[in-house]
């Protein structure tokens, strides 16, 4: 059957007249077909051996196999704990290297997707698509490795402990950016609901920031039946609980994103006894450093005043985790190019969001201008199901969307 390259999709007109013909439309990459068979083979063994953060031994050890039969120039490991950088120098003159990340680790969940390929390890499972993530970015080495066709260096990074670990932030640590030179890192996630083939980014803020804070209330236990006799923790949880919600509806501006969301209350033993403490934990979500002070702030100032008010007193603490992921303007519109390139015009959403989860590329972004990008993962369970399972169909535009982006940043004219 014949391959065409072709970069933009033809009318649907056109299409239905090349299939009956015998052709195949493949995106950008006449090889995309064999890379695609070559990928999906290594996700799935990606699948089932799932490992978790900073425990990725044989995750970063298939990686590096692979990147070695490929003919990688240069592999390291051991960036960030346990991440894995290969270089690849391009067949003409030039000094830029750009960086495409990838991540590595699963999840805590047991995994009920019922497919042959499902994870061996109990308890593990790649329920966030990073096995189909690493197979993507594997593909474009390979394709980059052999072809070439740039100026300057690709530095691929396996990234680990992007679920809660920091990994991104290990690795910056460790000197990836400076060590390998890198002047702009893009990263790529797969996106449930969203067709494949389909693209979704937006400049500026695109993922929120993850803070999570915990409150001790500390009254006075009493009989259930002598409520007067203490300083009951729960009813003075519950108003706190209430008065959190004035974040969103009346402290912040109408027109900005933030989430605050209680998550747990824990508090007493038995239905006879009011207990001496209350326990109360959440997530705050936000898109911009005013809104994260403001909530922090917010969020110690009722819980504070309300105990006070009733006798009792409230110890607030509020962590600060991942924080938000945002595009750089310039490097947003290098990957909308290199994404319409390879979909179409139509099939990338340039006003994307932003989504209220959360990812560790942002501690990569805050170190060197990049853009991350959303690709449309069909009809699939959501993100961290226990039914999930990556598309496989996507794995030949996420291979073709990194071979362009960097054939694209690396061209003599860039």
């Amino acid at each position: 059957m014949l391959t065409v390259h072709i970069p933009h999709p033809l009318s649907a007109f056109y299409n239905e007249f090349l299939k009956n013909a015998g052709v195949t439309l493949m995106p950008l990459l006449n090889s995309a077909a064999h890379l695609q068979d070559e990928a999906t083979a290594w996700r799935r063994y990606l699948h089932e051996n799932p490992e978790l953060l900073y425990d990725v031994t044989e995750t970063a050890a298939f990686v590096e196999d692979k990147l070695r039969s490929f003919g990688v120039d240069e592999i390291v490991t051991g960036i960030g704990r346990i991440g894995v950088v290969g270089i690849i120098n391009g067949n003409k003159p030039g000094n830029r290297t750009i960086g495409l990340r990838a991540d590595m680790d699963a999840l805590p969940m047991q995994e009920r997707s019922g497919k042959p390929w499902a994870s061996k390890n109990p308890g593990k499972m790649h329920a966030c698509g990073h096995d189909g993530h690493m197979s993507m970015l594997l593909g474009a080495a390979k394709y980059l490795a052999q072809t070439r066709n740039f100026s300057g260096r690709v530095a691929l990074v396996f990234q680990p402990a992007e679920e809660g670990g920091a990994g991104g932030k290990a690795m910056i640590e460790d000197g990836l950016m400076d060590r390998f030179d890198i002047s702009e890192v893009y990263g790529l996630h797969n996106f449930p609901g969203r067709p494949v083939g389909s693209f979704s980014i937006r400049s500026g803020p695109i993922m929120a920031a993850t803070d999570e804070f915990r409150i001790v209330i500390k009254g006075e236990g009493a009989h259930a039946a002598q409520p007067h006799a203490s300083v009951d923790p729960i009813v003075i949880g519950s108003q706190i609980v209430g008065a959190l919600q004035t974040i969103v509806s009346r402290a912040i501006n109408p027109v900005s994103a933030l989430v605050v969301s209680v998550t747990e209350f824990h508090a007493g033993f038995t239905h006879n006894i009011i207990p001496g403490e209350a326990e109360l934990g959440g997530t705050v979500r936000s898109f911009t450093p005013e809104s994260r002070d403001m909530a922090e702030r917010k969020i110690s100032e009722i819980a504070e005043g309300i105990a006070s008010a009733h006798g009792a007193m409230a110890e607030v603490q509020y962590v600060r985790n991942y924080p938000p992921t945002v595009n750089h303007p310039d490097e947003t519109a290098h990957a909308i190019a290199a994404a319409q390139f390879v979909g179409g015009e139509g099939a990338v959403d340039t006003d994307f969001g932003p989504w209220t989860a959360a990812e560790d590329f942002s501690y990569m972004l805050e170190a060197r201008p990049g853009a991350f990008i959303l690709l449309g993962n069909g009809d699939t369970a959501g993100l961290h199901n226990p039914h999930y399972d990556f598309d496989d169909e996507a794995l030949a535009y996420g291979i073709s969307y990194w071979v362009r982006l960097a054939e694209q940043r690396l061209s003599n004219g860039a």
